[in-house]
């Protein structure tokens, strides 16, 4: 395989997977913690030009491997081809915080906090599980305001950072969307959405099928298989000219036009990316807008968005669905804020119907979520991770660390981005989810 294929795989496909099946007892311990791996102490991409050494570039070099990515998630402009995702003309939407001197006081309490991992048998502060997990950013919204915001490694306050399958979420959301507003049917069958998809095992999928992934399409990950199906997504999806002897799809949508059957729409829950951008061609389909022009106009420009986000694109334009979103810390807050109150923002305006969230934050069945040890009760659906736990938290999760965790009991809203040295989740989860949870009592006890 040609370094230019294992490195776009590495990150067109690394960054749309939300892996959570590994336990944290496989975790291996990283050479570089994350004070060693920040960029800033490493020197990548300094000076004018930076030294041989410390150049991170496309294709010829693995800018997705660890401690590379420290740097790349806050630089996937300089490797992929992105659309904008627009956040309009108007002023942004002031986020509310303390006055000064207690918002200090606040992240020293919240710093201080102990935890007990899960299954661990030494306790953690707050701020150790930061390091912990590799953060980059990390903000925390309670009743609307902030109550703690810190940046690391790449990012800084005005800087964006790639949200993985986060971006899955707000697909899903605009999906969601869509049906409350009597605009997708979501038990219409795809082909009858998308005549052209032809004999694709998606034809017969319904649309909810899609969006809460229990379709049965075959598509394998296993990297150490040369015929697995993420190869062939890889090439199809790569927005570098394909080779002349090239005979595979071209681009997303092509893909998915000759998915193979595996196993019954309906039956069980199988987290797999191709679901996300088989949604993206639905609701691009039934709007006429791109997924990037939409995310503008339905959310980015109505919640008052401070920064523009952007999405990378397959070599046809198709914003990656399942994947792509590059996106600043307090806007990600700002979503999650608008799901926390029921699709009204900031200034009072109704962005989205109420509906919306109720689906959401209920959940999808229960009895058809399997592999997900550290999410043991959830459930999926709209593209959003459900945990079914007392506060009746539910999250978008991206790999290396990214999520959006909403807890409506708390009413607090976090807002992580990580670039943790392995892809999965369950590798974290036993620090980080502990860690919500006591920030969501020291807030709720305040």
């Amino acid at each position: 395989m040609s370094s230019i294929t294992s490195n776009l795989t590495a990150l067109i496909l690394g960054i749309g997977m939300t892996f959570g099946a590994l336990p944290a007892s496989n975790a291996q311990s990283q050479v570089l913690s994350a004070q060693e791996s920040d960029p800033n102490v490493m020197g990548w991409m300094k000076g004018f030009p930076p030294p041989l050494d410390k150049l991170i570039t496309q294709p010829d070099s693995n800018y997705f491997s660890f401690p590379k990515l420290r740097w790349s998630v806050c630089h996937l402009r300089e490797f992929l081809p992105t659309e904008e995702i627009s956040r309009g003309l108007s002023a942004p939407q002031q986020l509310a915080y303390p006055p000064l001197a207690e918002f200090s006081e606040l992240g020293d309490q919240i710093d201080a906090l102990t935890l007990m991992p899960i299954d661990g048998e030494k306790e953690m502060t707050w701020e150790q599980t930061l390091y912990a997990n590799y953060t980059d950013g990390i903000l925390i919204l309670h009743k609307g305001e902030v109550v703690y915001e810190r940046y690391f490694g790449c990012l800084e306050e005005g800087g964006k950072h790639a949200i993985m399958s986060m971006s899955k979420s707000i697909t899903g959301l605009l999906g969601e969307i869509l049906v409350a507003e009597g605009a997708l049917d979501d038990t219409l069958m795809v082909r009858d959405v998308i005549p052209e998809i032809g004999v694709s095992a998606f034809a017969t999928a319904t649309v909810r099928q899609v969006m809460d992934m229990t379709t049965g399409v075959q598509y394998s990950e296993d990297y150490s298989d040369p015929n697995a199906d993420i190869w062939l997504y890889s090439s199809a999806a790569s927005p570098l000219p394909k080779p002349a002897d090239y005979e595979g799809p071209d681009g997303y949508w092509e893909y998915l036009q000759q998915v193979p059957h595996e196993g019954n729409h309906g039956d069980a829950f199988h987290y797999k990316t191709i679901n996300s951008d088989m949604l993206g061609w639905i609701i691009s389909r039934v709007t006429g807008k791109a997924m990037t022009g939409l995310a503008s106009e339905r959310l980015w420009s109505r919640m008052g968005a401070e920064q523009d986000a952007y999405q990378t694109v397959d070599g046809k334009g198709v914003p990656f669905a399942g994947g792509g979103i590059s996106a600043g810390l307090r806007d990600l807050g700002r979503l999650g804020q608008l799901l926390l109150d029921g699709g009204v923002a900031a200034d009072g305006t109704r962005v989205f119907p109420a509906e919306v969230v109720e689906v959401i934050a209920a959940g999808g069945d229960q009895s058809k979520f399997s592999g997900f040890p550290t999410i043991s009760n959830g459930s999926y659906v709209s593209q959003w991770w459900v945990f079914h736990n007392d506060h009746g938290a539910y999250a978008a999760r991206g790999v290396h660390g990214q999520t959006i965790y909403i807890d409506p009991t708390a009413n607090m809203v976090l807002v992580r981005l990580a670039s943790f040295p392995k892809a999965q989740n369950g590798f974290i989860d036993p620090t980080s989810l502990p860690a919500y949870q006591a920030v969501a009592e020291y807030l709720m006890a305040r």
